[in-house]
């Protein structure tokens, strides 16, 4: 079996640091030092005995908390519980995950029973015999008596859903030092782990989403917080055998296993026979509590079972989903009364009212859970482990039991999919982007994929790879968290008619890399070793005319970015790319080493129009997400929207604006009106994006085109056709992501059409017309999607597509600032 080997490689790195100023210009005459990456602040969880009992740091009081108003635990007050809790018990252990990026930081509780370091190290070891050799540990009797089962729970992820966390510390301290038989014996057994709370930030300042406004449950398979991150790693480590994450607010209480769609790359047969009894035993264990109606409490709903579809589980964004890709059976709980929104304002006693209530009912669901690992420990370790044997073994799926649980499961629950055999990721020549195939090796690995590097050439499903190919075997125990990654995804379009969040993604088709696929049934020979992160990428052409950056990768904007920052005089070519002049060798092999951006030979007599330092102010009117994604490319972001115009935002020193959200002609005041035209006059470009970017575009006349709405909840990966002379979009991949998709029609005479939608657009996801049998892809093949102008001095490109959305497809991040640089820049 190949083994792991190497650190893991820096390339194509975030880095904050340029757009916080933290890099230093130096002057041109003298190379620059090397900028490292700034990584995201995660703390492993470690191997050691229990307890771990470092104290907690107490933050001072802050009477601003938002949980106080309900009667829930400020966040101040977290620390000071825990550290009372372990100084009562050696049954509690709390660690810090992460600090988050409102300085607060993240705490994983665990509880169990007291153990020694050669206890700790065994059940390490029989935790990695699990995934690493799935067979032998099916046949282990020590692992199957002595294991300490995991269990997850996950609190307070949407910061303005208290209670979990007031629940989860209520089950500490309970533990702690209770004399119950049953608890005893549950914590010799098992391992309960507990993030108390995950968004700190938004639980003190009352919002569902974290400081740098993520939603961190939609967040997890693209990992760009540090919450998730360290949520994620924490996972993975524990490996669980069964999670909670606690949420708000459905009344009555939304207990899940959910409606179809069901995520194909489960072993869903396995996960479905214990998440539904187990749900009917947390259902239980709230009705118990006897709450009813005279309460504002209504019956509980398991949608599984009492809905017909709009709740479920396909993608693999939120923290339960993913986690059972690792082999967890899952639940979101959503507790019953709302106490956040407009709610918020109701008088404090009925808000203490409610939210002892809701403490009470998430407390219900995770007892009601630990009641079922205690009473199935060994069917749930079998069956644990033989998600992984699977896995490893290659073994197709087992469809569900059309008809189990007295017919709750039918054949619309029925969902499986079909491996192949392996998927490719060259390296080399003729390759698309080398930073990008690397980021995708590294965050593979980072998921707990086994990607294996070829030690020499070889022909794979009749392909020549050269050495240095990662090639990640899908007979291997996580082969559903792979498959989710580098599968193109499916079209469920026909299968539901609603659907609660996204249908389709694809690392491989988004992620700007090249990745190919083994067809099941290939014998897959090959020779390497497991990596544990991609080799250092980057290379630097001999040249005598300078060098060109393609701008087709994130990284390359970094590097353009970083360049830039440093007083090269990089040019704008006529297709989008830069030139870097021959006499800047230091400032092109500090690029190319700092960022793994590939600088090939600029062909003889090459020019274009020079680009400013300034070249890279961006004004944003967009979402978080959009403006996160811009930042983390090295663009400098500034913050737009109709309050600041209004309030007198003056424009003249950016060069573009992006629009697509929260920037409405109809609310600007005259001033702010003049503020934009002076804008446009003065040569400054706008990149509009959506119903909003096309609204504002409409308003101030720029590009001539007619913005056709699709059907609102559509979203998907979509297949495009890319103009190869487009300065936009000569370097976009072949498709790209799309939401609430747009279109453009009625084109002028001098609008260019960057991008269209292929014939057949949707690669996956859900995109169906709407009921007048209007706005599906039938009527948007073909259509464009990206358009451009330059008149009168000012230029403008639409976007009809999402490709910053959450921050994730970032393979289409270039794509959206060679617009930027287009619009901003004077270059013929």
């Amino acid at each position: 079996m190949p083994h792991r080997t190497g650190p893991a490689a820096l390339t194509g790195a975030l880095t904050l640091a340029l757009s916080a100023g933290l890099i230093a210009a130096p002057a041109p005459a003298a190379p620059p030092a090397q900028v490292a990456a700034t990584p995201l602040a995660a703390h492993q969880v470690s191997d050691a005995a229990y307890p771990r009992q470092e104290p907690l740091p107490e933050p001072p009081v802050d009477e601003a908390d938002a949980a106080l108003k309900p009667g829930l635990t400020a966040y101040h007050d977290i620390a000071r519980r825990l550290n009372a809790a372990m100084g009562r018990s050696d049954r509690v252990s709390a660690e810090v995950l992460t600090d988050t990026p409102g300085g607060r930081q993240v705490y994983l509780v665990t509880l169990t029973a007291k153990e020694n370091a050669n206890q700790a190290r065994r059940q390490a070891a029989y935790r990695d015999l699990i995934t690493e050799d799935p067979a032998a540990a099916a046949q282990d009797r020590r692992l199957a008596q002595q294991y300490k089962t995991p269990i997850f729970v996950n609190a307070n992820i949407h910061g303005n859903e208290f209670e979990g966390t007031d629940a989860a510390l209520r089950l500490v301290e309970d533990y702690a030092t209770s004399n119950d038989a049953a608890v005893k014996q549950l914590l010799k057994r098992s391992r309960i782990h507990l993030v108390i709370s995950m968004n700190p930030d938004g639980r003190h300042d009352n919002t569902r989403r974290n400081t740098a406004g993520f939603d961190l449950n939609r967040d997890f398979v693209t990992a760009t917080q540090p919450e998730t991150v360290a949520v994620r790693d924490a996972l993975l480590h524990t490996q669980p055998l069964l999670m909670l994450d606690l949420h708000g607010y459905v009344n009555g209480t939304l207990v899940e296993p959910t409606t179809p769609p069901h995520g194909e790359n489960y072993e869903y047969d396995l996960f479905i026979k214990h998440a539904y009894p187990n749900g009917l035993g947390m259902e239980e264990a709230i009705n118990g509590l006897g709450y009813d109606e005279s309460d504002g409490v209504r019956p509980v709903q398991v949608p599984l079972r009492d809905w017909d579809e709009g709740w479920d589980d396909w993608p693999p964004i939120f923290t339960p989903q993913y986690a059972a890709l690792h082999g967890a059976v899952a639940h979101t709980i959503e507790i019953p009364l709302r106490v956040n929104n407009a709610s918020y304002d109701l008088p404090a006693e009925e808000l203490r009212r409610r939210s002892a209530i809701n403490t009470d009912i998430a407390h219900a669901a995770i007892s009601g859970t630990l009641e079922y690992a205690a009473a199935h420990r060994e069917e749930l370790l079998a069956d644990h482990i033989e998600i992984f044997r699977r896995g490893e073994a290659g073994e197709p799926q087992t469809p569900v039991e059309e008809g189990l649980f007295d017919g709750v499961i039918g054949p619309e629950d029925v969902y499986t999919t079909s491996y192949p055999r392996a998927y490719v990721i060259p390296v080399g020549e003729g390759q698309r982007s080398a930073p990008a195939a690397a980021r995708l090796v590294d965050f593979l690995v980072a998921n707990d994929v086994e990607v294996t590097r070829l030690e020499q050439e070889r022909l794979l499903a009749g392909r020549s790879y050269p050495a240095g190919s990662y090639v990640v075997d899908l007979h291997q125990a996580k082969r559903g968290m792979a498959n989710t990654i580098l599968g193109r995804g499916t079209d469920i379009s026909d299968r539901v008619d609603a659907m609660y969040d996204i249908s389709g993604w694809s690392h491989a088709l988004l992620w700007g890399a090249d990745v190919d696929t083994v067809p099941d049934g290939d014998p897959l020979r090959i020779d390497g070793e497991l990596v544990e992160g991609a080799d250092p990428t980057g290379s630097l052409a001999d040249s005598s005319a300078g060098w060109l950056l393609p701008m087709q990768d994130p990284a390359d904007v970094q590097a353009a970015s970083l360049l830039l920052e440093q007083g090269v005089p990089v040019e704008l070519l006529a297709d989008g790319s830069l030139l870097v002049p021959a006499d800047y060798p230091w400032a092109a092999s500090n690029a190319v080493e700092t960022f793994g951006v590939e600088l090939g030979a600029a062909p003889a007599g090459a020019s274009g129009g020079l680009l400013e330092s300034s070249d890279r102010v961006v004004g944003v009117s967009g979402s978080a997400e959009e403006r996160w994604a811009l930042t983390e490319m090295g663009l400098t972001v500034r913050e737009v929207s109709s309050a600041a115009l209004n309030d007198g935002l003056d424009l003249s020193d950016l060069d573009a604006l992006y629009v697509s959200t929260g920037l409405d002609w109809a609310d600007l005041s005259d001033d702010a009106r003049v503020e934009v035209q002076d804008f446009l006059a003065d040569g400054g470009g706008i990149v509009g994006r959506g119903v909003a970017g096309a609204r504002l575009n409409d308003a101030v006349q720029l590009v001539e085109a007619t913005a056709v709405r699709g059907r609102s909840d559509a979203n998907g990966v979509v297949g495009v056709d890319n103009d190869a002379d487009s300065p936009v979009a000569a370097a976009a991949t072949p498709e790209t992501f799309v939401y609430s998709p747009v279109w453009f029609t009625d084109l002028g005479d001098d609008v260019r059409v960057d991008q269209r939608l292929g014939e057949e657009p949707l690669v996956s996801g859900h995109w169906r017309a709407t009921s007048a049998g209007e706005g599906g892809p039938e009527d948007a093949a073909g259509q464009a999607v990206v358009v451009s102008t330059e008149a009168d001095g000012s230029r403008g490109v639409l976007f009809g597509t999402e490709p910053l959305f959450r921050a994730h497809p970032k393979g289409q991040f270039a794509l959206v600032a060679r617009a930027l640089l287009w619009v901003g820049s004077d270059a013929g």
